[in-house]
């Protein structure tokens, strides 16, 4: 396969150029700053020219000399061409040095003048390219950067190879690229015996579709729908060139291609994949055509479509590498998916429409069939279009959403205008589907269409709701949306009640008015009960039973009952939004980690199997919240991520997937990312103007910063949290859990009454909702603060208490916080203590990594004394806070900041932040000045 030159990208900055190749970039650079060399290999358009001019600019700059050379195919034949794009340049330099039988050798061939010749000047030539490139590496390192290996000239590549073996113990390097097919392809080991003694072999693979994504933006093309960029990706193969061609051509297409047919392929790149097209008879091609129209062509499905030479035919496309050759699999498989497309895409369009009908009844699969029949019928048909959306509802029962929006659409295409049901009914469920599957660009873009034709009232209200689902937590951007949808519904209560159900989901997300939200939510179900709807009538139960939960309302268990009475609707039973998901919300904030687990992995299981990207997120985050809670660090980790990949490759529900991980990451994983994920939900939140998740962002952002030991950063993070809530009217401690983070980081900061204040009225409201694990965690912080105070025994004595009951109640990793809690005010900071050895079993048994990094941390602190009380300090200190007064009295001890720290269970930062506030305040200007006043103090 050749890849023509005018299709290799100009170089970029590094961030651009190594989409996707971080850690191999990494590695290779690594490997080059130890003085190794580097072989990049992978098939053609897969991106190692990119990384080996990335790669040569980073790690070019510490060489003293660079040699370059770039083959071509059509250079090849030419001797000695690569040798003189390296030595060329440079000759004049080496020439007095060499032997001059190797001098007169080596510009005989990179001159031409002469008739030098391998077999002529062999050893002298050899010889000479070592001799030429030990004696540029005396002066320095010297770097052979050498593209497309394949392409060199076998003279070059002898001379360059027979130099390279021959290069230990010099400071030269190698930096090669060349050209390999196949997976396990071990074409490169020719070229790599050819290359110095331990060289890294690194193989570049396909992108995934998310770096496909960031590739296709970061070269202008970000304006391509989710659902375009994964047909991108599967077509290209994740081979960026090919990415980045057919992003080119849709780009600049004024039409895109219709749902089921594969996308438009440039002339450039037909050209590239098919230039063995020609060599295949025309039988051969008529039957390669027929497997490329096919979801999963194999010869039995090729004879029933009528190739009786099937077998023969393919075995020539195979022998052209146009097929691969797979003896134990019964399917054809094209080498690559580009081949397939270009194929197709050069067929002329009859061509393409008797290979669909061929296929419309060789099919098993009743889907695949109408699929093809819809392909290969022109105009509109109602009984083609029956069948397409009868094999619609096929795919939805099979969870394929996905399958079933593109033959949803087919039907609307083939149904005539004055058809029942209509071409826009068809179309909106086609978006309904589009939904499921999350590809909320293509739902978006179909409902704009309908409304730009509909005039029925029923169409034009189901597409405004699309368009508002489409929009997410974006709602305040189709603000203008619901005067239109309201005036569209009239004084139908079965249209009214689907607006005032998303003017609910308005008033929590926009406004952040849980009272209102709640209204009308109650609304909305009053109004779908009149019209008969209950689909729409138990959403909106649902919904008000999980506002109704957070905001801690005691009508919550009475709505959830509502909304779980039959008869249900079986989408609305599984829906993130349904009366399922509220009841876990309620089991998780009422304690009962077991029955929520049940309960979430059961729904899970359920979206799983119907293809509903969107709550399948949903769940994903509530199982991991789930194990979290019960301390199973490591596994909700997993699930978090998995949630946020998800979340990111759909575009559904990332904000939320970011808050969970952040907190699963800071629980269980990285520190450091815990904090960006917090800070990227928050920021998103902003954006997008939802107050709901902006306290949830900000409440992971808070604990993050507790966990990286900046309890002043989590004291601003939570106070906005507390006051975010209170005007928001949440009131349930459960929601957030981040009441004891907030105490506690006030303790740290010496704000022991705010503290205080923040524990009596969080307590208030637990109690009133039988809250008892958030009970619990509030006595933790409370002993914080009776420490904090001196009276370290009823301290030690409610800490005792509150681990206990964590532990009984199922929270691992809260028990765990309390056990090394104890242990830091016990002061038993010595190796092998056996306080810290408890905690250190729990915390290991949660895999709650960063919280063992702190017990590793306060095992190498000098072992503390008792804090001393407060009444024990000098009368000058008896103006400081509490918190200052502790720190002045220890300093008087002469205890050093980082014993305060660990005595007071504070950061080494609070320790030289209070300092600084007792000097202002006593009107000193050091420690030694607060040894003094103690030396006054003891002085008869």
């Amino acid at each position: 396969m050749t890849v023509r030159r005018d299709f290799q990208e100009p170089a970029r900055c590094r961030p651009d150029l190594v989409i996707g190749r971080e850690e191999l970039f990494a590695g290779a650079s690594e490997q080059l700053a130890s003085g190794g060399s580097v072989l990049l290999h992978g098939p053609a358009g897969i991106g190692k020219s990119t990384v080996l001019r990335a790669l040569a600019e980073e790690y070019g700059a510490t060489a003293h000399t660079v040699l370059r050379c770039s083959a071509t195919e059509s250079e090849s034949h030419l001797p000695f061409l690569a040798l003189a794009d390296l030595l060329g340049l440079v000759l004049d330099e080496v020439s007095p040095r060499l032997p001059a039988a190797q001098r007169t050798a080596l510009e005989s061939a990179l001159t031409g003048r002469g008739e030098s010749s391998l077999q002529r000047d062999g050893l002298a030539l050899r010889l000479a390219v070592l001799s030429a490139l030990r004696a540029l590496s005396a002066h320095g390192p010297v770097l052979v950067v050498a593209d497309d290996l394949q392409w060199l000239d076998p003279a070059s590549a002898e001379l360059l190879g027979f130099a390279a073996r021959r290069l230990e113990g010099t400071p030269v390097q190698l930096l090669c690229a060349v050209r390999t097919e196949g997976r396990g392809s071990q074409e490169y080991d020719r070229h790599l015996r050819a290359c110095p003694p331990g060289t890294l072999a690194v193989r570049l693979g396909p992108l995934s579709r998310t770096q496909v994504a960031q590739l296709l933006d970061h070269r202008g093309h970000g304006c391509l729908s989710r659902s375009t960029v994964r047909e991108i990706h599967r077509t290209s193969g994740g081979n960026p060139l090919f990415a980045l061609e057919l992003g080119r051509a849709l780009a600049d297409s004024p039409t895109p291609p219709r749902p089921g047919e594969p996308l438009p392929v440039p002339t450039s790149l037909r050209a590239l994949v098919l230039s063995r097209l020609d060599m295949l008879s025309v039988e051969a091609r008529r039957t390669l055509l027929v497997a490329s129209a096919g979801a999963r062509p194999t010869p039995a499905l090729l004879h029933a479509a009528g190739r009786e030479n099937a077998e023969a035919e393919c075995a020539q496309a195979a022998e052209l590498g146009l097929l691969a050759t797979e003896p134990d699999a019964p399917a054809v498989r094209f080498a690559h998916p580009l081949i397939s497309a270009a194929l197709y895409a050069e067929a002329p369009a009859h061509e393409r429409r008797a290979a669909h009908a061929a296929l419309s009844t060789a099919a098993s699969d009743p889907i695949e069939r109408a699929r093809h029949l819809a392909l290969a019928t022109t105009g509109t048909d109602p009984e083609v279009a029956a069948r397409l959306a009868e094999a619609a509802a096929l795919a939805r029962d099979r969870g394929a959403p996905s399958v079933a929006a593109q033959l949803g659409l087919l039907a609307a295409r083939h149904t005539p205008a004055d058809g029942a049901p209509s071409p826009e009914e068809r179309r909106l469920t086609a978006a309904e589907d589009a939904i499921t599957a999350g590809e909320v660009d293509l739902a978006r873009d179909i409902a704009r269409e309908v409304l730009a034709r509909a005039t029925v009232p029923a169409d034009r209200v189901r597409a405004w709701m699309i368009v508002i689902d489409t929009a997410g937590h974006t709602m305040a951007e189709v603000d203008a949306v619901f005067p239109q949808a309201l005036a569209d519904a009239g004084d139908d209560p079965r249209l009214l009640a689907l607006v005032h159900y998303q003017l609910a989901w308005r008033a929590l997300i926009v406004e952040g008015d849980f009272t209102e939200a709640r209204e009308a939510a109650a609304h909305a179900a009053e109004l779908a009960a009149r019209g008969e709807d209950r689909r729409t009538e138990l959403l909106s139960l649902a919904f008000q039973a999980q506002t109704e939960t957070l905001m801690g309302h005691p009508e919550a268990p009475r709505t959830i009952k509502r909304a779980l009475k039959e008869p249900q609707d079986s989408r609305v039973a599984w829906h993130h939004n349904g009366a399922g998901s509220a009841r876990f919300r309620w089991l998780v904030m009422g304690d009962q980690l077991a029955e929520a687990r049940a309960t979430v992995t059961a729904l899970l299981r359920e979206v799983r199997r119907r293809g509903s990207v969107e709550s399948e997120v949903h769940f994903l985050r509530g199982l991991a919240e789930t194990e979290l809670r019960a301390g199973h660090c490591g596994r909700a980790l997993e699930l978090a991520r998995d949630s946020l990949r998800l979340a990111r490759d759909s575009g559904i529900g990332e904000t939320a997937s970011a808050m969970l991980t952040s907190l699963a990451e800071a629980s269980g994983g990285d520190v450091d990312r815990a904090l960006a994920l917090a800070r990227e939900a928050v920021d998103h939140a902003e954006e997008d103007g939802d107050q709901m998740y902006l306290s949830r962002a900000l409440g992971a952002l808070g604990y993050a910063q507790l966990v990286a030991g900046d309890p002043a950063g989590t004291v601003r993070s939570l106070r906005r949290v507390r006051s975010l809530e209170l005007g928001l009217g949440i009131t349930d401690p459960a929601r957030g859990r981040w009441q004891g983070d907030l105490a506690e980081a006030l303790v740290r900061t010496g704000e022991v009454a705010e503290a205080q204040d923040v524990i009596d009225v969080s307590r208030e409201h637990a109690l009133r909702l039988g809250r008892e694990s958030v009970l619990a965690v509030l006595d933790r912080s409370e002993a914080l603060v009776r420490a904090a105070r001196g009276d370290l025994e009823a301290a030690l004595a409610q800490l005792t208490s509150a681990q206990h009951r964590l532990g009984k109640l199922g929270y691992a990793l809260e028990e765990a916080r309390a056990a090394f809690a104890l242990a830091r005010l016990r002061g038993s900071a010595r190796p092998g203590s056996p306080v810290f050895d408890e905690a250190t079993r729990m915390f290991r048994r949660c895999r709650a990594l960063p919280w063992l990094r702190q017990v590793d941390e306060s095992l190498a602190a000098p072992e503390p004394e008792p804090v001393p009380a407060a009444s024990e300090a000098p009368a000058a200190l008896h103006a400081l806070a509490a918190m200052e007064r502790q720190v002045a009295a220890l300093v008087m001890e002469g205890a050093t900041n980082r014993e305060i720290a660990a005595r007071l269970f504070i950061s080494v930062k609070t320790v030289e932040a209070t300092l600084t506030r007792v000097y202002r305040k006593l009107g000193i200007r050091s420690r030694v000045d607060i040894v003094r006043l103690a030396a006054g103090h003891r002085a008869p």
